[in-house]
């Protein structure tokens, strides 16, 4: 039997077949689970839901899925599982790392997503300079090595408060800091934290992962949104990301750090919902 993922639906469903709206999978960021995602989901307009239901799906080892863990954590296991649990086409949309999860899918199972959204999201998050004697050679904003060591460090020790460290650097740059973090952690530690072996592997995709020369070969409707004031995908990358993904759209939330879904949660709305009624109404062509 296939392996397959506990999933949530908003509303609830018994079975995915029973409605004729259009599915969107939302899937979370790293150590955390999909509980951030209710806020927004408890907010959704009447316009947004009459078109629209949500799957939510906590990736293996997080959240509902806490007891399922992967003999090799990587982005094509994840995606076997997501698409054994959720086997009719959907939008996907990423948030982080769930960004590099739903660009796999988009690459790998692209007849199962209609639309693909990332947040937050880089196809490449580690920092690289520019390669010495090499004139064509760009260096590539991004996360810092020794920051990453120093979460691996972290974990060894004391997970929980690894997550809120995590939590804290993805706030820096929010007009509303401190709101913020209580928050998101009010909401993400409802649930049991996934176990150091699960964090560390996952952890690890953020620092392995190179999607750079794939984003050309993305074929669905494809929208970015970035927040100007991110600590994790510094503003200076965008740039380079369009050029890599010219037939894709993006946003760019002011004075928002990494989660704008959180900080600026009406603009969030309101870009996702036009984009997405755009992109039906044109039958996602």
């Amino acid at each position: 039997m296939a392996e397959t993922l506990r999933i949530s639906t908003y509303p609830e469903l018994e079975s995915l077949k029973e409605s004729q709206k259009t599915p969107l999978v939302m899937l979370h960021g790293w150590g955390l689970n999909s509980a951030v995602w209710q806020p927004f989901i408890d907010s959704l307009p009447v316009e947004f839901t009459d078109v629209f239901y949500i799957i939510t799906i906590d990736l293996p080892g997080f959240g509902l899925n806490v007891d399922k863990e992967l003999s090799l954590y990587s982005l094509a296991n994840i995606c076997k599982y997501i698409s054994n649990s959720v086997t009719q086409p959907a939008i996907y949309l990423g948030w982080s790392l769930g960004g590099l999860v739903a660009t796999e899918m988009a690459l790998s199972h692209p007849d199962k997503v209609m639309a693909l959204i990332t947040v937050s999201s880089s196809p490449r998050f580690l920092e690289e300079e520019a390669k010495q004697n090499d004139i064509d050679s760009e260096s590539w904003p991004g996360l810092k090595l020794k920051v990453l060591e120093a979460f691996y460090q972290q974990l060894k020790v004391d997970t929980k408060k690894t997550i809120s460290g995590f939590l804290r650097i993805q706030a820096m740059g929010s007009p509303h800091i401190r709101q913020d973090i209580k928050q998101i952690s009010q909401l993400v530690f409802q649930h049991e934290m996934a176990n150091k072996n699960t964090l560390n592997q996952s952890l690890k995709l953020l620092e392995q992962s190179d999607y750079r020369q794939r984003l050309q070969d993305i074929s669905q409707p494809f929208l970015r949104l970035y927040g100007d004031a991110d600590s994790l995908v510094p503003k200076a990358v965008i740039d380079q990301i369009t050029m890599l993904a010219r037939n894709s759209d993006q946003h760019i939330f002011k004075q928002a750090s990494h989660a704008p879904f959180i900080s600026h949660a009406d603009d969030f709305k309101q870009i996702l919902s036009n984009w997405l009624i755009t992109k039906v109404n044109a039958g996602f062509s």
